[in-house]
């Protein structure tokens, strides 16, 4: 066999998204398995091992065809050992990943933030077309974040760099996060927290708006709201315009501080494309500096859910070229 490949993994709260890449970052193969969060999540690096083995067999290889594995995992991740130190949908505290992987599969290992590695992945293979300094959020159940400055992923000090989504952007009576702070990014830029705007200006007008039907029904969900805007919905306009507002000035802030070439806009709230895009551009553009707001582009992710993956890949293949003598 040729070309050795990398492994990345993305560990999610329901599945865990797994592929076979190439070194110049081509997926040869990806597939999902469920995350067995039974037992504080205990059984999934084992079960992680598990596929992979599986997966080479289907292909009569062995493990000498992989290289390393690059792992992308819900939460803040301690830099020097690699474990995570909460995740808690997947009920892990303090959990040593990396270690217990590599025991696992007897093969190199190297874990990030989720958020982070679908950050890098859009920079290796995706909107980001290799700028080194970028921003990607990823609007979804929660936000997440991930910054990228001189091609390097922005960790912080305890490994909680790039929290966009806990940025306040509501400092007056803003809605519970489940962090325990209030107002932040999540609760009104995710899927979520768009639902529940939805929902309060529903309550506090008697416009109509097509959103009423699935309020009744107990269906609302963001995609409605989007679509509802595109129809000319007056009362789903104005949700789309304060979660441009909210999202378009925590951007720029964090902008004005780091002036990136691209900022990355993922997550499937950004299948609404250019409902969100456009007036999240104008209210951008109103709070950044200009020269700034001239010299960065905000684009839609292209990966999609492989995002997560290229990226566990591209760390996999920077750890072992880094450190040639894997420790």
């Amino acid at each position: 066999m040729g070309e050795k490949w990398l492994v990345g993994v993305d560990i999610g709260g329901t599945t865990i998204k797994m592929a076979f890449i190439s070194l110049s970052g081509d997926i040869i193969c990806s597939w999902e398995i469920d995350t067995d969060i039974s037992n504080k999540g205990k059984h999934i690096p084992a079960s992680i091992a598990k596929s992979i083995e599986e997966k080479l067999k289907e292909f009569n290889l062995t493990k000498n065809q992989l290289v390393a594995i690059g792992v992308g995992a819900p939460g803040p991740v301690n830099e020097e050992d690699g474990s995570v130190e909460v995740a808690v949908n997947l009920g892990w505290e303090r959990f040593q990943l990396q270690t217990i992987l590599e025991r696992e599969t007897s093969l190199p290992v190297v874990v990030d933030n989720d958020a982070n590695i679908a950050a890098i992945g859009e920079m290796w293979k995706g909107a980001g077309k290799g700028a080194k300094n970028l921003i990607c959020v990823t609007l979804g159940t929660g936000v997440g974040g991930g910054i990228i400055v001189n091609g390097e992923v922005v960790h912080g000090v305890n490994g909680a760099g790039g929290e966009i989504g806990h940025m306040t952007s509501v400092p007056k009576n803003g809605a519970p996060c489940k962090c325990g702070k209030l107002g932040c990014l999540e609760t009104v830029a995710s899927a979520t927290g768009i639902v529940r705007l939805a929902k309060e200006e529903l309550v506090s007008s008697n416009e109509s708006s097509c959103l009423r039907h699935y309020k009744i029904h107990q269906t609302l969900s963001a995609k409605h709201v989007f679509d509802a805007a595109k129809e000319g919905d007056v009362l789903a306009n104005r949700v789309v315009e304060q979660v441009a507002f909210h999202l378009g000035l925590s951007l720029s802030n964090l902008a004005n501080g780091l002036n990136p070439e691209t900022i990355v806009i993922g997550g499937g709230v950004s299948k609404a494309d250019d409902t969100l895009l456009r007036p999240l551009k104008e209210e951008f553009v109103k709070f950044a500096f200009p020269r700034v707001a001239q010299s960065v582009e905000i684009v839609t992710a292209t990966l999609g859910n492989n995002a997560g993956v290229i990226g566990g890949a591209w760390l996999a293949k920077e750890k072992m070229i880094n450190k040639p003598v894997f420790q």
